[in-house]
């Protein structure tokens, strides 16, 4: 572990992915892997529903609510994650998420009905505040020159759990079946092994990891408070969160819902489902950080503008995208569009983060807080929609889309501040604070 014994080291100017020997580089590689990790355990359940649907007797109306409990959670502990990492650090606050994160993941096995499944979902969701930990550490890892790409790729590439998780739980769940165990009993110990690597990790973090490029511990912001009071009263604030909902919140909404939809309508295996439901997270491998890097070069070309104006695109094309899969009954149209609109919410996850930084330089990280909480309120008021009993699948897709391609006008009241234009016309500077949600 890095010593302060050792030269201090500043923050890194450059992302040099095959280094781990300074103390930002080992930052940024644990913490896109603690983030993919816990993406799968947030929704390792989600490709194994239909066992779990036929284990325990759900209802549509009970699987709906379980998916909404394993977002609503997140929102609240998004904000508490956020305070946590002032008062003592990244490297504590992951590890202490990572390791006791992994109890319900492990022991959501042990639910033997709907009561105590939705009560195992719920703590689950909590993992899903790692997001703020990871953009908070890179963010004091990394110089303004590059902290936007470092911030897109660990995020991405943490979202590549969602999609791997649809690919690789249905293998474990085979794998424990080929031992000898039946459907009920394999999709229990299937989330034992991403749990378990949880614990693994969360010591790792710990010994491999320190809060600041120069190994020094993390020093309480006395100003946090003030900061997120200030944030919360900005109307800019509360565009980005309903942006955000529109489309990471969608986006986690499809994770938790795509496989099981395309084994009611489309009558695929659970292995095909779970192959296409994993590509949009799969996309997170490049799609986010594309997101991200064309908002810079908007802004450098037309500024503040040029940026919101790529996200209202996307936003909007994306919405459209989501609605055109609800009405093909056809799969192969059905699937075309699909992955245009994993592509498109995915490049907007990132766009959205090359807006956030600059709408209070004295608030970056309570403003981004508060985005990061706007993905997860819209994956509950997305998943709302298909709880209704009267609604079809194709029919609440549909209207999520035409909700989704509304909200993108509104990026036309997005503007910054005076502050910010000066950060805006000299990008070398230092952000103010961590991003950290």
């Amino acid at each position: 572990m890095y010593r302060l014994s050792q030269p201090p080291c500043s923050k890194a100017t450059r992302i040099q992915l095959f280094n781990f020997s300074t103390p930002p580089m080992r930052a940024f590689h644990m913490t896109w892997w603690a983030f993919f990790l816990c993406f799968i355990a947030w929704f390792g359940i989600a490709p194994l529903m239909a066992i779990v649907r036929e284990d325990l007797q759900l209802t549509k109306a009970q699987i709906a609510n379980t998916v909404i409990a394993s977002v609503a959670i997140t929102v609240i502990a998004r904000l508490f994650t956020g305070w946590l990492c002032d008062r003592v650090g990244p490297r504590r606050t992951y590890s202490a998420l990572l390791i006791l994160g992994a109890l319900p993941v492990m022991g959501i096995g042990l639910a033997n009905s709907y009561e105590s499944f939705l009560l195992f979902r719920l703590a689950i969701g909590a993992v899903g505040a790692s997001f703020v930990i990871t953009q908070y550490h890179t963010s004091t890892m990394f110089a303004a020159n590059v902290v936007g790409t470092a911030n897109a790729m660990t995020a991405g590439w943490g979202n590549l759990g969602g999609g791997v998780a649809q690919l690789i739980m249905p293998l474990i769940l085979g794998a424990f079946i080929g031992f000898g165990a039946d459907n009920f009993l394999a999709w229990r110990l299937a989330m034992v092994v991403p749990g378990a690597a949880m614990i693994l990790t969360g010591i790792a973090y710990y010994v491999l990891t320190v809060d600041t490029p120069d190994g020094r511990p993390r020093e309480a912001s006395t100003k946090a408070s003030g900061a997120f009071l200030e944030a919360a009263a900005d109307y800019r604030v509360w565009i980005l969160f309903l942006l955000y909902g529109a489309c990471f919140g969608v986006e986690i909404t499809v994770d938790n819902i795509a496989a099981l939809y395309f084994i009611d309508h489309y009558h695929l295996s659970l292995k095909m489902a779970g192959l296409l439901a994993g590509s949009i997270g799969m996309m997170n491998i490049f799609a986010r950080a594309l997101g991200g890097y064309l908002g810079d070069r908007a802004g450098a070309r037309w500024g503040f503008r040029g940026r919101a104006w790529l996200l209202g695109t996307l936003v909007l094309t994306e919405g459209v995208a989501l609605a055109a899969f609800a009405l093909f009954k056809n799969i192969l149209p059905a699937v075309a569009s699909f992955l245009l609109f994993g592509l498109l919410v995915c490049m907007a996850c990132g766009a959205t983060y090359a807006i956030t930084p600059f709408i209070n330089r004295r608030a970056v990280g309570a403003v981004a807080g508060i985005v990061g909480a706007g993905g997860n309120a819209g994956a509950v008021a997305a998943g709302l929609l298909f709880k209704v009993e009267t609604l079809t699948g194709p029919q609440a897709f549909l209207i999520l889309g035409l909700i989704v391609a509304f909200t993108a006008p509104m990026v036309l009241a997005l503007k910054p501040g005076k502050a910010e234009e000066l950060v805006l016309a000299t990008p070398e500077a230092e952000p103010g604070l961590a991003m950290s949600a």
